[in-house]
């Protein structure tokens, strides 16, 4: 049985998510991998960010591209991200007000290098960016693009 207000299961911010997805997908075609039209996608959806969200997508946003600036910024579902050299996105962020969740998420897909054995995290929930945050991401952007 679905849930009341979701459609196919899925809930209005995940269908809202999935058409921004196709839109990106849409906008990337016609821009090809150019990078000034990604990095203009990302400082947008960072723009219309809530105060606190805004705070950790910047930070995010000032780590990798110090750290790893072969990274391409790239927006994913409409959250702001990066992608490698083959336009796969490597590390992003989940606004905690684009789902209506207590905390935002730092997440890495599977072409980042954070491989520890059978087991390790590639999502991190993020309240607040303070400099035990901004060093520990550091630490995971720059094993990621190892």
């Amino acid at each position: 049985m679905a849930k009341t207000g979701t459609s196919d299961g899925l809930s209005k911010e995940e269908r809202d998510a999935v058409k921004q997805r196709a839109k990106e997908l849409r906008e990337q075609e016609k821009a090809g991998k150019n990078r000034a039209a990604g990095e203009k996608a990302v400082l947008d959806a960072i723009a219309q960010l809530e105060p606190d969200d805004k705070a950790l997508a910047e930070g995010l946003y000032r780590v990798v591209t110090e750290v790893a600036p072969d990274l391409a910024p790239k927006t994913y579902y409409g959250m702001p991200g990066f992608a490698n050299g083959d336009g796969k996105m490597m590390v992003f962020i989940q606004p905690a007000n684009k789902f209506k969740t207590r905390y935002a998420t730092i997440g890495f897909e599977d072409k980042a290098s954070l491989d520890d054995g059978d087991l390790w995290p590639v999502a991190f929930a993020v309240r607040n960016w303070t400099p035990a945050v901004e060093q520990k991401i550091t630490e995971l952007v720059r094993k990621a693009v190892s």
